[in-house]
């Protein structure tokens, strides 16, 4: 889905929200993320924020169902004015907030997860993609963007600037600890629950090691 709408849907936010989603549009490879997920059915994102992933995702298809949950209130709000912005049956969209330590239950046809899993310690990384695997109905999607940690430049790169984000100004939710951890062991973790895994770095164009991992029942 292209930017100019997706961003044109924030116009009653606040100044820093609306700088907020036009840095992460630009410096987050979203559209391959969204053509790993299925153009029709229910989607869900775990950790999506503000909504801009959620709503690109509805935009993107009128088959598509997405709901987006979060544990920052206040992002969650953001995404609701956001999503009041679009025109009768203009995309199938809602949000929610959820409490720390929330796991997904209902079947879906997709788990979208971008960039939040390094925020959880490793324990609850895997056991959050455990309950993901586990909604999957059968052909379903479970669709993982994080960093990877090569090159070794990009990743000390975006640990620079995630410990800013987190520690000093507080814009991610979370206790500002860091868990990043490498996709070819997140694979193993998916493939340990049934699913089939593709994995594909995302970072040309970025000083951002972006990596893509789908998996798939």
């Amino acid at each position: 889905m292209g930017g100019r709408r997706v961003l044109e849907l924030y116009r009653a936010a606040s100044p820093a929200v609306r700088l907020h989603t036009a840095l992460r549009w630009a410096t987050c490879p979203f559209g391959p993320v969204e053509a790993a997920v299925p153009s029709a059915g229910r989607v869900l994102e775990v950790g999506c924020g503000h909504g801009l992933l959620s709503l690109s995702l509805a935009l993107g298809s009128s088959r598509r169902q997405v709901t987006g949950v979060d544990i920052d209130g206040a992002k969650v709000a953001a995404a609701g004015v956001a999503a009041a912005q679009l025109a009768s049956g203009e995309a199938d969209v809602a949000f929610s907030r959820v409490e720390p330590g929330w796991l997904p239950t209902d079947v879906v046809d997709a788990v979208v997860i971008a960039d939040v899993l390094y925020l959880l310690p490793v324990e609850e990384q895997r056991r959050l993609l455990n309950a993901s695997a586990g909604c999957l109905g059968e052909g379903g999607a479970l669709v993982v963007k994080e960093v990877a940690d090569q090159p070794r430049w990009k990743f000390r790169w975006n640990q620079a600037q995630e410990t800013v984000s987190t520690r000093v100004l507080g814009i991610t939710a979370g206790d500002g600890s860091l868990h990043f951890v490498a996709p070819s062991t997140m694979a193993g973790w998916l493939e340990d629950a049934g699913l089939r895994t593709e994995s594909r770095a995302l970072d040309r164009g970025y000083p951002w090691p972006h990596h893509l991992l789908v998996g798939r029942r």
